[in-house]
């Protein structure tokens, strides 16, 4: 490692170029009144920053933490202020980032990736912040569309958490977890790369979320709600909506889709508290002409919604910020619905770059099809009743409208994870009309071993309850499946997790089996990790995946057949769905240029 005293430079030969890593000479990034940084502090990079990033994770304790604060949001909007002003920026600092602020339960990061792609074909040089990443932490950034470069995140990291660590004392706490550090280091990013506006997506909820220190966005956007985080958030439609309406601002526009009556009506009473002008969007179809539909970068019927809802909200951004070329409105019949609790937003004829901007937006692990020779791996997300609905609809159409192989002989699988106080029996039960050969079913770790993968570690899941966590999803689906099929299925007696792991002696622990002397009497399987779940779905067929590491036969006997019927079969269609935990650490293992 070296470095120039003089100039003030750190340089990392680690990094791909021995980038030039932080600067801590005389330059703006130091505020006043703080002291000097050692050598060893400022001449640290990239995978010094993901590891001690990690040591910040404590989303569990976080998720406990704002429930006790949640009857005082200030609590939790006041630490989060004296944590920007400890990293060196005051709130109205985030005044000139032209925000545009979006929550809802379902397709809000979807509306964002729409909505900072129609602003980018203006010409507009684009911040988002998102979560949670899918591969490397950095996609939850991004410029221009495109994750931050590793040298720009290890330079903000160090920066903010040097001021951060500089800072503490008892009073004033200590650092903040890991959503609110990398919520501080995106607007720090956004403000000293210049972007002309900041796309940013509410965490959880939007009253006690800590992006909600926000104070004059330029626009606000709430896309379908439903029910998710019931345990902060509360546990109807009307509670959640009280939250995500915590968003609005006086005097600041916000659009909604079509929701149910007594959401939309509390969203209404949180606008109304608020001074803030809340307008319902018209469907997709009132922007269309000539029976032409407007073509969108992200599949599915679902997808419309939230392309309707960037509309609105790149044409509020355009007007309020005095730009031209904002789409000329159109003449509308008043809405039929005489009682319509939200006025309806104008209709209007999108102009060029909307048009390319909703055929180009890209939203990686969403409604995302990977055809991997004769396998073929549909990834989406869903995490919700309702996003799961969304999927199978857009999963049964892709899969329907592929050519069949001439045989018949094709294989479905399902791949599925579940994590948080979702209701899994609910998701799996949507799952059934899909058809599926085999369930599997595996926690969110990539592999049994996350040495290595810092961007994935997480460290408030353990093995064994991830684990736990199959099992129970297991024998859910296999109770599911006797319910379907109408018969008397024999089940397993409760599994002990201390007995479950039975390394193979030719190939390891590739299968998660169970003890009992009979297995579950239906085709699942749980595998101790994404990497294995991949080696028995493909059987070697994908060129990305590797082949289980030996023949022979498996004392599992789904396993067994299952493999001969899967190395057979002309179509191997696989659905990845229930977390994007487990969409992340599919997409790692299946396109590695993600991790570069």
């Amino acid at each position: 490692m070296g470095q120039s005293r003089a100039a003030g430079w750190c340089t990392d030969r680690a990094g791909p170029h021995g980038g030039l890593l932080l600067w801590e000479g005389v330059g703006r990034l130091h505020p006043p009144g703080h002291r000097p940084i050692s050598a060893l502090q400022r001449c640290r990079g990239w995978q010094d920053a993901i590891r001690t990033l990690n040591t910040l994770q404590t989303n569990a304790s976080y998720l406990e933490q704002v429930k006790r604060e949640r009857g005082d949001p200030r609590a939790q909007l006041e630490a989060m202020k004296g944590f920007l002003e400890r990293s060196g920026l005051k709130v109205e600092d985030l005044d000139g980032l032209n925000i545009i602020h979006v929550t809802g339960t379902k397709g809000k990061g979807s509306t964002c990736a729409f909505t900072e792609r129609i602003l980018r074909s203006y010409g507009l040089k684009t911040g988002f912040y998102s979560s949670p990443h899918l591969v490397q932490v950095r996609e939850r950034i991004r410029i221009n569309g495109q994750p931050i470069s590793k040298e720009l995140f290890s330079k903000y990291f160090w920066l903010v958490y040097n001021r951060l660590e500089e800072t503490k004392d008892p009073e004033r706490g200590s650092m903040p977890a890991y959503f609110r550090f990398l919520t501080v280091m995106a607007f720090h990013v956004f403000l000293q790369e210049k972007v002309d506006l900041a796309v940013v997506e509410v965490g959880i909820g939007g009253a006690y979320d800590c992006t909600n220190i926000i104070r004059k966005p330029v626009v606000c956007g709430v896309s379908s709600l439903g029910i998710d985080h019931t345990s902060i958030l509360g546990d109807t439609m009307e509670k959640i909506a009280w939250q995500k309406g915590g968003i609005f601002k006086p005097g600041v526009p916000a659009f909604t889709v079509a929701q149910p009556e007594r959401p939309l009506e509390v969203l209404r009473d949180r606008a109304g508290e608020r001074a803030c002008p809340l307008y319902l969007c018209p469907e997709l179809d009132a922007f269309e002409e000539g029976g032409r539909a407007l073509a969108l970068g992200l599949a599915g019927d679902h997808q419309r919604s939230n392309a309707a809802l960037a509309l609105q909200l790149a044409r509020a951004w355009l007007q309020r910020r005095g730009y031209e070329g904002l789409g000329e409105l159109k003449d509308l019949a008043p809405s039929v619905e005489a009682r319509q609790p939200v006025p309806l937003a104008p209709a209007f004829h999108p102009s060029v770059a909307m048009v390319q901007g909703l055929r180009e937006a890209e939203w990686p692990g969403r409604t995302q099809v990977l055809p991997h020779g004769p396998v073929t791996w549909y990834v989406d997300g869903a995490h919700t009743t309702s996003s799961v609905q969304a999927c199978v609809r857009w999963f049964r159409q892709a899969a329907l409208n592929e050519d069949k192989p001439e045989d018949g002989s094709e294989v479905r699988v399902l791949l599925f994870n579940a994590t948080g106080d979702r209701d899994t029996a609910a998701l799996l039960k949507l799952l059934l009309p899909c058809q599926f050969d085999y369930a599997v079913f595996c926690p969110n770790f990539a592999e049994v071993s996350v040495v290595g993968n810092a961007d994935q570690q997480n460290f408030n899941v353990t093995l064994e309850n991830a684990l736990t966590r199959c099992l129970e999803n297991q024998k859910t689906w296999t109770q599911l499946m006797e319910e379907k099929v109408g018969q008397d299925l024999w089940l397993s007696a409760p599994l002990e997790v201390g007995s479950l792991l039975k390394p193979d002696p030719v190939r390891g622990a590739l299968l998660l089996m169970p003890s009992a002397e009979r297995p579950l009497n239906s085709n699942s399987l749980v595998f101790p990790c994404i990497s294995h779940a991949l080696q028995w779905i493909a059987q070697g067929r994908d060129p990305r995946v590797p082949a289980p590491a030996a023949k022979g036969a498996h004392p599992h006997p789904v396993a067994s057949s299952g493999a001969v019927l899967l190395q057979e079969a002309a179509v191997i269609r696989v659905l990845v769905t229930g977390s994007l935990h487990l969409v992340g650490g599919v997409l790692k293992l299946l396109d590695p240029a993600l991790s570069q």
